[in-house]
């Protein structure tokens, strides 16, 4: 029941946009709108609210990031290597289509999903390891599906590099992460009107989160390619906090904190970025929008058995 209570009123608030989006009370500009809202404010104040509080003295070991990438490295060559490499007479399209799945079955909903959840399992205890795993999960994941296609497909590697560096130079969580991380380091604590403000929009993340993923929903439909749909939400749901949490919590010693946050934040469902990829490489579109659909769908099952397994509550 405690487990119940958790979950389902997150994903209740996931199911009221998508209706409201569906029966036209709400229109998409909304979603959009509240989305914006989220990833250039709401989540960037939590991240300088959190990361300007004192440290709690935990080391982070090396392993953290190892067990989480290290598991996200294993899903995506098994996922890429299962559905990527079909007969296409475009050798460059096939290389490419390799990449978007490997990358769908191990790109997190970080953001919407993976920040209020977490949050709420782990409490302050998940903070610092979610918003230092945030601080590099985009980053990495960008750059190496980046390198990956580009070098397969012939095209100019060091410019989309210096483009994929330039976004992230603009983007509002990576500012966020480099404020809270500067005032971390050099023992700044917020104040006054600045601590009240930051607050104030901190504690809308998670509700405006959640809530404008199920507007956002409503854009996308369980179209063609379910089954590479299927196999891509098993990849992500099932078998990648799988290797993460047999890396984390049996070859490596940390907090369990630690080792619990790295592996709900690889069984988070597979993230838009994977879509806004596949549109950008004009590839895998059909299977990736229908699995960012399904993983969501399912994942309020599997998440549930993840902190379940974990014995969180």
């Amino acid at each position: 029941m405690e487990l119940a209570f958790l979950i389902l009123p997150m994903f209740a608030v996931v199911l009221a946009g998508w209706a409201l989006a569906a029966t036209g009370i709400l229109s998409a500009r909304v979603g959009e709108g509240l989305s914006e809202y989220v990833f250039a404010v709401a989540v960037p104040a939590l991240i300088i609210q959190t990361l300007a509080q004192p440290g709690d003295g935990t080391t982070v070991h090396v392993g953290y990031w190892i067990a989480y990438f290290g598991g996200c490295a294993i899903v995506w060559a098994m996922l890429a290597g299962l559905l990527g490499r079909r007969r296409r007479p475009d050798e460059h399209q096939d290389k490419r289509s390799a990449v978007i799945v490997g990358f769908a079955s191990s790109q997190s909903n970080t953001v919407f999903f993976g920040v209020p959840i977490i949050l709420a399992v782990y409490g302050d205890a998940g903070k610092v390891p979610l918003f230092l795993l945030l601080a590099v999960h985009l980053p990495i994941m960008m750059t190496a599906a980046t390198v990956l296609i580009e070098r397969g497909d012939g095209g100019s590697l060091g410019r989309r590099l210096l483009e994929v560096a330039r976004r992230l130079a603009r983007n509002p969580i990576v500012l966020a992460l480099a404020v809270g991380g500067v005032l971390r380091l050099t023992h700044i604590t917020l104040g006054g009107v600045a601590a009240t403000l930051v607050k104030a929009f901190g504690d809308t993340a998670s509700t405006c989160a959640l809530f404008s993923l199920g507007v956002s929903m409503h854009q996308y439909r369980l179209r063609d390619g379910l089954g590479a749909a299927a196999a891509i939400s098993v990849g992500k749901l099932v078998l990648h906090p799988l290797f993460v949490w047999l890396i984390a919590f049996h070859v490596f010693d940390m907090p369990p904190a630690y080792a619990g946050v790295a592996t709900l934040f690889a069984a988070m469902p597979v993230g838009i970025n994977s879509y806004l990829l596949a549109l950008r490489y004009r590839t895998g579109e059909a299977a990736v929008s229908s699995a960012v659909v399904l993983s969501t769908i399912v994942s309020i099952f599997t998440i549930a058995a993840w902190i379940k397994w974990l014995d969180v509550v």
